[in-house]
């Protein structure tokens, strides 16, 4: 079986494309590989993504970058995570399924350190929660859009 590839698009791709990435990477290593990308990137990656996805053992090393470098790449499923980018990419140039699952942007977090990682970590475990049940079914057969 050949391992599916997966693209995450964001506005800044700097938080929730990138915890989906890493958390992809990590946890479906072998069937999918993830990559992510952003509409207008932010050109980092947010530290608090980086501490809660560490909280998992999950070191990840990614950088903010264009959804023009991927142009010429084909995916099985390109997945929005933000509603901006669902807008701004309605059509995906490349191979591959274009599905939306929306999450809140956790840096518009507000509060304490610790109010703002809660907040981190719950869009971090509602990508786990959601993504990786979905990609599971594609990767079995069962169409994106499907279940």
């Amino acid at each position: 079986m050949s391992v599916l590839r997966v693209l995450f698009l964001c506005t800044g791709n700097s938080c929730r494309s990138q915890m989906a990435e890493a958390l992809v990477n990590h946890f479906l290593k072998g069937r999918w590989v993830a990559f992510s990308a952003g509409t207008e990137p932010a050109g980092y990656v947010h530290p608090m993504a980086l501490q809660v996805l560490a909280e998992l053992g999950i070191q990840h090393a990614g950088e903010s970058k264009s959804v023009d470098v991927f142009r010429q790449t084909d995916f099985d499923v390109v997945i929005t995570v933000c509603g901006d980018a669902e807008a701004n990419c309605p059509v995906w140039l490349g191979k591959g399924k274009r599905v939306h699952i929306g999450f809140p942007d956790p840096a518009k977090a507000r509060g304490t350190e610790e109010e703002r990682l809660a907040v981190f970590r719950q869009v971090r475990d509602d990508i786990r929660r959601r993504v990786l049940p979905f990609l599971e079914r594609v990767g079995v057969g069962v169409p994106p859009g499907v279940g």
